[in-house]
């Protein structure tokens, strides 16, 4: 098992707010240092990573939570431009989604999802779930070293 040694940046794709605000708490809980940017659409889940207009100034992220379910561009089309684009096909994506449809299961393994996790609907499992993707992506995986460390 690896300790990462420095805070992970996550960014959390989800036009639910409710969802979202689960999120927030299950990784407050667990105390750990690290941060969580939200944005609530595909096109803005874009322009994040592309670091363009309002986020010309952010870190980027050591991994994406990605629902399937968004306005404007959905995930698939989200996660289709992240894997197209150069600087971020070792990003790591989990899908966070309500949709357990084998296509849509099938479809995010194609566009090279890292996993497909779908939501439970009692909120203490929610909250466990997130937790263990967080335990998981910070203290058993090695991730990509951010932009800073390629240096």
């Amino acid at each position: 098992m690896t300790e990462n040694a420095r805070p992970i940046e996550m960014l959390l794709v989800e036009d639910n707010e409710a969802d979202i605000r689960l999120t927030q708490i299950a990784l407050k809980q667990a105390k750990l240092a690290n941060s969580l940017n939200v944005v609530r659409d595909g096109e803005e889940a874009l322009s994040y990573l592309k670091a363009e207009g309002e986020y010309a100034g952010r870190t980027r992220p050591d991994l994406v939570l990605l629902d399937l379910n968004l306005p404007k561009l959905n995930g698939a089309e989200v996660l289709k431009e992240i894997r197209e684009m150069d600087e971020f096909k070792s990003l790591p994506v989990v899908i966070l989604t309500t949709s357990d449809a084998d296509q849509d299961i099938f479809k995010s393994y194609e566009l090279h999802a890292n996993c497909y996790i779908t939501k439970p609907v009692d909120l203490r499992k929610f909250m466990g779930v997130v937790e263990m993707i967080e335990d998981f992506w910070v203290r058993v995986v090695t991730l990509p070293p951010s932009d800073s460390e390629e240096e």
